[in-house]
């Protein structure tokens, strides 16, 4: 069973259509991205299944409960992560946690605990007498995370979290999301920079204009989007002649000779590149006598994948 699924999940306002028939599954333990055009529907779904919106028809469920019909059941499941975070004026980071560790039933001792767990693995133990809207853009939302860790949720749905952060900040969040997705958490996070994504997410779903374009393992959408190889080469000297030999091997569909510091790319047909034109081309510059200092595929990644699947519509 799918730990989060929806089915024909669809969502308007008058007549704009926010989702359109959205087929979503997405198993325990997994990390999964969630990309699209600004306006195309991620936070509409995450907001639907943090059971903050009503979808129009269709369903969505969390751990085989129904978004809508048993929220009550689904809340304490569930983590939800805004892309910003609000909290009352002069409230300090420790009365912030303690406040919502109340809200979900947390008390006495187990609360002052569960407090004490989120603000160590979120690196904030030395933040605690500290005002929450004085903190930096990164340490709120790290608290943000640890608010909803307190009760130690099956599903993080993540809207945004790295918007706005400076380098540091986004790395120690990626690094914090690494750790619970190593925990088993199921994750589902929304974002605009991509290759943190690739590093960081086993699936990937892509919306554009309401509508899921693609959807699954990480792997396959790079082999999906791929038209072909692109092979650079280095040799120590005449590259041009190089560039000249390597645009006669079969299935080499273009050579660019980037610098004249000897930079040769090769862009190989993918059909070609199955068999054995890959392994042959430094085989071919060193028969002739060159010297092939760097040999390196330039592997697919998710930005290109998403520009070819994508048109930048929107709903």
């Amino acid at each position: 069973m799918a730990m989060i699924e929806t089915v024909n999940l669809t969502k308007k306002y008058g007549e704009l259509t926010a989702l359109d028939n959205l087929n979503l599954k997405i198993e325990q333990g997994s990390c999964f991205g969630f990309i699209g055009p600004n306006g195309a529907g991620k936070t509409t779904t995450i907001k639907i299944l943090a059971t903050l919106l009503k979808p129009s028809w269709g369903e969505a469920r969390i751990d085989g409960k129904t978004v809508g019909y048993q929220n009550a059941l689904i809340r304490p499941v569930i983590g939800y992560v805004p892309d910003f975070m609000g909290a009352y004026d002069d409230m300090l980071v420790q009365e912030y946690l303690e406040f919502f560790a109340s809200c979900y039933g947390i008390h006495g001792d187990a609360r002052r605990k569960a407090v004490s767990d989120v603000l160590e693995l979120t690196d904030l133990t030395g933040k605690t007498l500290a005002e929450v809207n004085g903190l930096s853009r990164g340490m709120q939302q790290r608290l943000s995370v640890a608010r909803v860790l307190l009760h130690d949720p099956k599903v993080l749905l993540l809207d945004e979290p790295s918007s706005g952060l400076d380098p540091r900040a986004r790395i120690e969040m990626r690094e914090l999301l690494k750790e619970l997705r190593a925990m088993g958490k199921t994750i589902i996070i929304s974002s605009h920079i991509l290759f943190e994504l690739a590093e960081l997410c086993t699936h990937v779903g892509i919306v554009e204009q309401g509508k899921l374009v693609y959807s699954g393992p990480m792997a396959d959408i790079m082999s999906k989007t791929a038209v072909g190889h692109v092979v650079h080469v280095v040799v120590d000297e005449r590259p041009k002649e190089a560039a000249a030999l390597l645009a006669k091997v079969p299935g080499v569909t273009k050579v660019d000779l980037q610098r004249e510091d000897a930079l040769v790319r090769i862009e190989v047909h993918l059909d070609a590149a199955a068999g054995t034109v890959l392994s042959d081309l430094p085989n071919r510059l060193i028969a002739q006598g060159f010297r092939v200092r760097r040999f390196t595929e330039e592997r697919p990644d998710l930005e290109t994948a998403f520009m070819r699947l994508t048109k930048g519509l929107v709903s």
